[in-house]
């Protein structure tokens, strides 16, 4: 009997172990958050997310109906999760529910109070996590009007990073150093000396712009319309056209100058548009997983025009952006098959 009942409550154990979570203090849970691994969720209500989260989360509340539907509708098993809340205990409460459906578990001890206490940087800018066909989260941080932050397996892109625009960036004190920049053209919105400068580390960060920024820069790798090349962590990228063609605004973009860019990482293909009309060249973008369109009149695209180009493009996901007082609210429903993420990005 004796020799059953320790088998018995080996299996238990054995079970129990297989489905646990690991707790982890602030510092070693930065180190595996931030391992190109994981990808970061704040189980907190989008109140709380939205008054400052950490830096890469997107937010899925643990108190809402649904949320582990909501986690395995988005989130793939072979990608290990990174997850807190205010003081840990409800991440622990979601994190033993994670793990007993399969996933690989890190809760932060103490939560985001910790963090803070521990002199850690938060920000207030929606993410939203994609995953390559390797399972590598992919976290793009919503800045503002055109500027973009990605992530992948460590390193960090910055799309015209600007400081200003509303609320300030504190670039130096939310991000860190950047592996890459990418500047679309040089225009105040777009090209912020002040944000390159705090993101740039003297041989290590790859400053990727058109040509007349660079000039303005006084550094940097010009890319034309055209031009392709690789990043150190394996993001394939290239320039293609952004203008305008309609009458009377051909003066704000002229063709040939600046530059979109498109990104494949892995099997994910990225369109970040720059400021564009919903020009010809468009077609020749083909199989893209995500785009970045500007609804800005006159200056970029119309509703109309970006109901075209999303169209044209059929991406799965259509996030329009430098939209400024545009009234985006029928976007989604001219868009049957797309999927349309209305964000701050005014």
């Amino acid at each position: 009997m004796k020799t059953v009942f320790f088998t018995l409550l080996s299996l238990i154990t054995m079970t129990a172990c297989a489905s646990n979570y690991t707790d982890l203090t602030v510092n070693d849970f930065e180190k595996t958050a931030y391992d190109g691994i994981c990808a970061i969720v704040d189980v907190r209500t989008p109140e709380e997310y939205a008054a400052g989260h950490l830096r890469d989360a997107a937010n899925c509340d643990w108190e809402a109906e649904g949320f582990l539907e909501a986690i395995q509708a988005k989130y793939p098993k072979e990608a290990p999760l990174a997850i807190y809340c205010r003081t840990g205990r409800r991440s622990a409460a979601a994190a033993a529910k994670l793990a007993g459906a399969g996933y690989t578990v890190y809760n932060l001890q103490g939560g985001i109070e910790a963090w803070t206490a521990a002199g850690k940087p938060t920000q207030t800018y929606e993410v939203e996590i994609f995953f390559t066909e390797s399972f590598s989260p992919v976290a793009i941080t919503l800045l503002k009007h055109g500027t973009l932050a990605l992530s992948y397996q460590g390193a960090t892109i910055h799309i015209d990073p600007v400081s200003g625009l509303g609320k300030p960036t504190d670039y130096a004190k939310e991000f860190p150093k950047a592996d890459a920049i990418f500047i679309t053209h040089e225009h105040g919105d777009h090209l912020d000396k002040e944000a390159v400068s705090a993101l740039c580390e003297d041989g290590k960060t790859l400053l990727i712009a058109n040509p007349n920024s660079v000039q303005q820069l006084g550094q940097g790798i010009a890319q034309r319309n055209g031009d392709e090349g690789e990043l150190a962590c394996g993001i394939q990228f290239a320039a293609v056209p952004a203008y305008n063609y309609s009458e009377g605004r051909t003066g704000f973009h002229p063709k040939g100058r600046d530059n979109g860019y498109v990104f494949d990482i892995e099997d994910l293909r990225i369109y970040v548009a720059g400021d564009t009309e919903d020009i010809p060249e468009l077609a020749d973008i083909e199989d893209v997983d995500i785009v970045f369109l500007p609804v800005n009149q006159p200056y970029t695209m119309t509703v109309e025009q970006c109901v075209k180009a999303a169209k044209v493009l059929r991406p799965r996901i259509l996030i329009p952006y430098h939209f400024s007082n545009t009234d985006l609210s029928a976007l989604p429903g001219q868009l049957p098959g797309i999927e349309v993420l209305l964000r701050q990005m005014q």
